[in-house]
């Protein structure tokens, strides 16, 4: 064991005693779920059914949508077995409460203990763990080792900020992942700084995101709202904004003074915030958390609730995509609009998905926008979305969730008619 690894396992054990009033302390700010912070510490967790067990775990929402498709395609190549999802924030919970397999489990991710990792591990005894993306926590890879389980760590995706960050503590990085079973990652420069740090071959078979399919809409509301709300006006939707990102939005969208507006804050709980800026501008809007029904008399609809994303984009004629005009944001994935057929407009600092971005803009699927008049520019005469570039793009989309599947199949055992003993 490096001694960077001895001393972080040092301190999180020292921690563990102080971290349920840390916990209850995080809920009474809604950061966390009273009902479920007994999770959060690896107790009271949902029986294990027998037979192999797959744990997949990914901090958020991006994370857990990519785990929940991958997760969907590995029961239908392994019947049988069960799946365990874990994940950090209320909304990835949420998300995960709405759209999980039925035979599988959400539970939130234990803290990054050497004694609640041990239990969740004792508990669930998986015979394989995916980790997505750059979720690297020793305690829980550590006991994951112990455990006898495979590891794997797919959709790899690392900034170059972070590779510098843990070009310092190498020997830490290589204990902990230089052992995976898998390394999968999203990006060719992924890629390289992983081979750069682990001094191994790192596969890319793509970014996962490529083949997750358009969120869903529901119907009759998409229907009301394109009546209620549209009835013919042109739409601009702001999606997945972060603070300063509204402001931008609605000074490019001033001249347009016949559109429709819908503003989708990344975290629902700024809408508050954010009405309060509606107000402040005398922009009458309708709030969706609240219940209002928006009308044509509606300049805004401040769409702050969760899992309706694939609605927005329905009603949108140009998406506006926040996370690329917010500092050390890095983006978010432009694949869910661009799908729909709708242009893109969204800021230049977007490192988290930079190989992705460059191939959508070269396609004139996506366009980059700087500043506010940069953005009334492109909402005026948008990028044009053409059938041809979206067939192309949608032919490749599944490659990387097939190289992905057979990779991490031959680490699953095949479900068993009886069940296994309690050993490995």
């Amino acid at each position: 064991m490096t001694p960077s690894l001895f001393l972080y396992r040092l301190a999180t054990r020292l921690a563990a005693p102080l971290l349920p009033f840390v916990l209850s302390a995080r809920a009474r700010k809604g950061k966390e779920d009273f009902l479920r912070l007994n999770e959060r510490l690896a107790r009271n967790l949902p029986p294990r059914r027998p037979g192999p067990l797959v744990w997949l775990h990914g901090a958020s929402v991006g994370e857990s949508r990519v785990l929940l498709e991958l997760g969907r395609r590995l029961i239908e190549q392994r019947p049988g077995v069960m799946l365990v999802f874990t994940s950090q924030t209320l909304t990835s919970a949420r998300l995960m409460g709405k759209d999980i397999p039925e035979s599988a489990i959400h539970a939130m991710a234990p803290v990054d203990t050497p004694m609640a990792a041990r239990r969740f591990m004792q508990h669930w005894r998986p015979d394989l763990c995916i980790f997505a993306e750059g979720e690297i926590w020793p305690n829980l890879i550590l006991e994951a080792g112990k455990s006898g389980a495979r590891r794997a760590l797919v959709n790899a995706r690392m900034t170059e900020e972070s590779a510098k960050g843990w070009a310092r503590f190498s020997g830490m990085f290589r204990a902990l992942t230089g052992r995976f079973d898998v390394i999968l990652a999203a990006d060719e420069d992924t890629g390289r700084r992983l081979h750069a740090l682990l001094g191994r071959h790192v596969r890319v078979p793509g970014n996962l995101k490529s083949a997750q399919s358009p969120p869903e809409a529901n119907p009759v509301d998409l229907s009301r709202l394109a009546t209620g709300f549209i009835n013919g006006r042109r739409c601009f939707v702001a999606a997945s904004t972060h603070p300063g990102e509204e402001e931008m939005f609605l000074d490019a969208t001033d001249r347009f003074t016949g559109a429709a507006l819908v503003i989708v804050p990344r975290h629902p709980e700024r809408g508050e915030e954010i009405a309060n800026l509606l107000k402040a501008r005398r922009l009458p809007f309708a709030r969706r958390s609240k219940g209002d029904i928006a009308s044509t008399r509606d300049r805004v609809l401040l769409a702050d609730t969760m899992g309706e994303m694939g609605l927005w984009l329905r009603l949108a004629d140009v998406v506006y995509l926040g996370g690329g005009n917010t500092p050390d944001v890095g983006g978010h994935n432009p694949l869910e609009p661009v799908r729909l057929r709708k242009p893109v407009l969204t800021g230049p600092d977007v490192f988290n998905f930079a190989s992705m971005m460059a191939d959508l803009t070269a396609r004139g699927l996506v366009r980059t926008v700087t500043d506010s008049g940069d953005l009334a520019a492109g909402l005026a005469d948008p990028p044009i979305v053409t059938e041809a570039a979206v067939a192309a793009l949608e032919a490749e989309a599944d490659a990387p969730m097939k190289a992905t599947l057979e990779a991490l199949l031959p680490l699953i055992p095949k479900p068993l008619l009886e069940s296994p003993g309690p050993g490995r």
